[in-house]
This record gives structure tokens, C-alpha cells and sequence, in this order.
């Protein structure tokens, strides 16, 4: 059966979020945010991801994602948390210092063996809900959704002091201090 949040035109922009299983706050260390901007920019630079805007909180991850021409956002989409989830998986294994090793991966290995879909371990969520953004209100709706998430969340007080996320870039641009978002 399938769900009701698919990618139907990859000529448009998506909102997709990818949340980590039982919601584990894994993102607190920088080690695997650093995972994340990798294989981000890997997807930029090898699969056509155009990245519009992001923001990686403790547990889950908010993007703004476009393809280039004939690129298909599933299969990246796809790729994506195969190699992130495969990746943070073994540097959370072979950690000497993630005090809640044996916790985080009992409970994804748990969740892995109950998913079907799995062979024996489970990272993110299965579903990552992808919003079309046809129309600018939904757009700027699902933007400032992601930017203000750290705010609502009570990290920060202000959008672009929160670090992993594309709000400064957005800051800076109203400013007139940068022209152009490039993730680096």
C-alpha cells in the first residue's frame, strides 16, 4: 500500500523531514552533524541535490530540496539515509566516548528486527513526508517553519543563531552582507 506523501513532480521544490527512530537526540554531538554535511554536500555534488534550505536539530532533520534537471529526489532521498544511517550507524558502534552507545543502538537494532523493511538495524523513520511546495505561501510557510524550529524548540532566541541551519545564510541575505546560499 502505498503512502500518501510521495515525490510526484521532482521539477519542484520539497519539504522533507527525516527523523531519527523513537525520536533519540543523536544530533547532540558534532561528530555526527558533521555525517550530515557530508553526505549532504556528496549528494550536491554527485546525485544533483539542490539543497534550498536545512536545519538539523537533535533528532530529526528539516530540508528544502530540488533536484537538477532529470535528477529523481526518491532515489536521492533514498541514498541519502542509506548511507547516513549505515555511516552514523558504525561511528556510533566503534565510539569510545558516546556514553549512550548500548542505549541508542538496543533500540534501533529492536526496531530494525520488528520493520520489514529492514534487514537488522533502523537509524531513521521509514517515512521522511514529502510536501510539494507549488505555491510561494506554502514555500515561505514551510521556511520559516524550518527556521523558527530551534526557537519553538527553546535553544535559541533568535532563527540565525542556531548553527546547523541554513537560517544565517537567510540573515545575511536580507542584510545585503552575502548575494548567494552555498553550502560549503
Amino acid at each position: 500500500m502505498g503512502r500518501k506523501y510521495k515525490f510526484h513532480d521532482n521539477t519542484k521544490l520539497h519539504f522533507v523531514t527525516f527523523t531519527v527512530v523513537d525520536w533519540i537526540d543523536v544530533f547532540t554531538r558534532q561528530e555526527y552533524v558533521d555525517i550530515i554535511y557530508d553526505s549532504l554536500r556528496f549528494c550536491q555534488k554527485q546525485k544533483g541535490l539542490e539543497l534550498y534550505a536545512y536545519c538539523i536539530m537533535t533528532n530529526h532533520i528539516h530540508l528544502i530540496i530540488g533536484t537538477e534537471d532529470g535528477g529523481i529526489l526518491s532515489d536521492i532521498v533514498r541514498d541519502f539515509k542509506s548511507f547516513t544511517s549505515r555511516h552514523l550507524r558504525k561511528v556510533i558502534e566503534n565510539s569510545y566516548t558516546e556514553s549512550r552507545k548500548s542505549w541508542m543502538l538496543d533500540i534501533m537494532k529492536k526496531l530494525g528486527n520488528q520493520n520489514e523493511r529492514n534487514k537488522d538495524f533502523q537509524f531513521w523513520q521509514q517515512h521522511s513526508h514529502p510536501i510539494e511546495l507549488d505555491i510561494n505561501e506554502i514555500l515561505d510557510q514551510r521556511l520559516n517553519y524550518i527556521h523558527q524550529n530551534p526557537v519553538k524548540a527553546g535553544f535559541v532566541e533568535k532563527e540565525e543563531d542556531w548553527i546547523n541551519s541554513s537560517a544565517g545564510d537567510y540573515y545575511q541575505i536580507r542584510k545585503g552582507q552575502i548575494d548567494l546560499i552555498i553550502i560549503e
